[in-house]
């Protein structure tokens, strides 16, 4: 149930960026006012985020359905907007739905299985992300290319409503039943909280490295169809098949890989995790910065499917990561805290940032297009960034007793 509604989560996220092109013709939007439809999302699900200190504190599963429900309902509503300013409304009450959901699953799923296979089972959790995605824009690029972009958000939504029932109807697992010397640990503040993961190593290295991957990721998955669209006069639903099918194909593949691999290297070394996911970002960087820079459109394709196999190879791991750097009563809230920080420095920051950057190099270079391209090549520099920082961090890590459990008493 919680990795089918992961799915239904990723779908709605990226019907915008299917049909976002032409949302913008109908309203005469800006690039600056486009990304920031995927920004408003991103700032208000970060700023939700610390719900999931309430998953410490509530029984998980009715927050969950809370969220979808809401969610679902939320994308349904962007079916009806009739302006801009609706459908920003509706965006953000989508960041509030789905901040219920992604900040306290995981912490259930965590629960289920051993540490010794947390990395794989969450890397099929995870596959949700670019599976949901992909189906995001191919239905919404096939949807709205015959039916108009509002039927794209009615498709979308109403699944929704039938698994925020399910939701309530799961059987929710012991916290910690998995884990040694599991007791239920001390009941402390919000305040008390963050402070005490901002003092974990593990935990800030971890946030550093999805931050800069988010930023990449986010950034891309709202303006590669635009981009296919319009520097390559690609149509809707071309553009959205094809990028989303490779997406697919390479997220299953690095996401797999990455969840075993990751098992693999932590066995070996403390900082194993951390390791496998700085050599992924490292080695997409190039890939990135090379994407907009082919004109041969077999060759973009390409390049695309090892740039996402090589960020999806960092799914499991650092989530794995995340959950084994802190003490179970402190799980939900260290993803909360951990999905705060990572969009507010991440796809928050992107999303409007390249379309910012796409509108002012547009007069200097010419064309629309052009610009677009040199907002996609800056996607480049966040994951080197984030790539050195794990690199780095494993290194600490794996000199340290207790490896990624290194945190204040």
């Amino acid at each position: 149930v919680l990795t089918t509604i992961n799915f239904l989560n990723y779908i709605d996220q990226r019907l915008l960026s299917a049909v976002l092109e032409s949302i913008k013709a109908e309203w005469t939007l800006s690039d600056a006012q486009g990304g920031l439809l995927g920004s408003v999302f991103v700032i208000v699900y970060t700023l939700a985020a610390p719900v999931g200190y309430l998953g410490d504190r509530m029984r998980r599963k009715n927050l969950i359905a809370g969220g979808v429900l809401l969610w679902s309902l939320a994308t349904v509503g962007a079916a009806f907007a009739r302006s801009y300013h609706e459908l920003l409304l509706a965006r953000a009450l989508l960041g509030v739905g789905e901040a219920c959901y992604a900040t306290i699953a995981p912490s259930i799923i965590a629960d289920l299985y051993s540490p010794d296979r947390r990395s794989r089972k969450l890397a099929y959790f995870y596959l949700a992300t670019p599976v949901g995605s992909a189906l995001g824009y191919i239905i919404g690029g096939y949807v709205g290319q015959y039916y108009g972009w509002r039927a794209v958000f009615l498709c979308g939504g109403l699944p929704g409503l039938l698994f925020a029932l399910l939701a309530v109807l799961m059987v929710e697992p012991r916290r910690g039943q998995h884990d040694e010397a599991a007791p239920p640990g001390p009941s402390i503040s919000l305040p008390a909280t963050i402070k005490r993961l901002l003092q974990t190593p593990a935990w800030r290295i971890n946030t550093i490295g999805l931050a800069m991957l988010t930023f990449t990721v986010g950034g891309l998955a709202l303006w590669m169809p635009s981009y296919l669209e319009r520097a390559h006069g690609m149509s809707q639903g071309p553009a959205n098949l094809l990028f989303g099918g490779i997406t697919v194909v390479a997220g299953i593949c690095g996401t797999l890989v990455g969840g075993v691999l990751g098992d693999r290297m932590q066995a070996r070394s403390p900082g194993g995790y951390f390791k496998l996911s700085g050599i992924g970002l490292l080695a997409s960087s190039p890939f990135v910065a090379l994407m907009p820079l082919i004109g041969w459109l077999p060759g973009i394709f390409i390049v695309v499917f090892i740039a996402e196999l090589l960020l999806f190879l960092n799914t499991g791991p650092l989530n794995a990561a995340l959950v084994g750097c802190v003490p179970v009563h402190m799980r939900g809230s260290a993803f909360a805290v951990n999905i705060l920080c990572i969009h507010a420095f991440g796809d928050a920051l992107s999303n409007l940032l390249l379309g910012v950057i796409s509108d002012a190099a547009t007069p200097l270079l010419g064309s629309p297009a052009a610009g677009l391209s040199l907002a996609v090549a800056v996607t480049a520099i966040p994951v080197a960034i984030g790539g050195v920082v794990l690199l780095r961090g494993a290194r600490w890590i794996a000199r340290q007793p207790q490896g990624l459990a290194t945190y204040p008493g």
